[in-house]
């Protein structure tokens, strides 16, 4: 994709040894088992070259996976966590984080302890942009791995979110994991239920009361949500807690 040649060559100009892989365009095989949307492929050859980390881009460069020595995949939660942790140790944090409604419900509550105010926007990097310029706050992203810094760029850059995470490893002396451990994604469960017409099947009573039982049973430790979807007679339904059968069974 797009960072094949910027890519390698930054993180080489800092220093780091690269070993460059999804790296020869051939003007089609854009994302092609490659990148921040195949990331196991990444982590795959983390191990085989014994390397300290991966970093993926997606095929335009806005979106970031990486990948822990041991090939142990980050989502853009994490990422983003890790961003947050060490602008906050440094007292450098602006404000506070800004996610989306498919945030990891256990990001929230791990920047809450931390006393880091946290606000969700609608699904989008757009979304959360506009919501980083409304509270005056500089970090925010989406667990896809769109992550944004706007004291370094007005956007997206993977480049410059890879290095936000890169700084924050070596300033601790850490491995990704080892600096992002306290940190437990809950298990999130994301079913697409297809409808007989594009009916906002949100305000009917049965799907109501069926949410408010499932919030009931998750005690404050999880999150419902529904979620319409924008282009197709389709309703996105999500439910993540602690306990993986119990969520699958909501």
């Amino acid at each position: 994709g797009a960072g094949y040649r910027v890519g390698p060559r930054v993180f080489q100009e800092l220093g780091a040894e690269v070993v460059a892989i999804g790296a020869h365009p051939n003007g089609t095989n854009i994302n092609h088992g490659c990148g921040a949307t195949h990331a196991a492929t990444m982590a795959k050859a983390v191990v085989e070259h014994g390397a300290d980390l991966g970093i993926a881009f997606d095929g335009d460069g806005d979106r970031l996976a990486m990948a822990d020595h041991d090939g142990r995949l980050f989502d853009g939660d994490q990422l983003l966590y890790a961003i947050a942790k060490h602008r906050h140790e440094q007292g450098r944090l602006r404000g506070g984080v800004a996610g989306t409604l498919m945030t990891n419900f256990a990001l929230e509550r791990r920047l809450g302890e931390l006393g880091i105010p946290f606000a969700r926007a609608r699904v989008g990097d757009r979304y959360v942009v506009e919501l980083l310029h409304e509270k005056g706050w500089e970090c925010g992203g989406e667990n896809s791995g769109h992550i944004l810094c706007l004291d370094c760029h007005s956007t997206g850059d993977a480049i410059i979110s890879a290095l936000q995470v890169l700084e924050a490893l070596v300033a601790a002396g850490q491995t990704l994991g080892d600096f992002t451990r306290e940190l437990t994604l809950l298990p999130q469960v994301l079913t697409n239920v297809k409808l007989g017409s594009r009916a906002d099947v949100t305000t009917v009573p049965a799907v109501q009361a069926a949410v408010e039982a499932a919030e009931s049973a998750l005690a404050g430790r999880g999150r419902v949500l529904l979620r319409p979807s924008g282009t197709e007679p389709v309703i996105r339904v999500m439910v993540e807690g602690e306990d993986p059968a119990r969520v699958r069974t909501l």
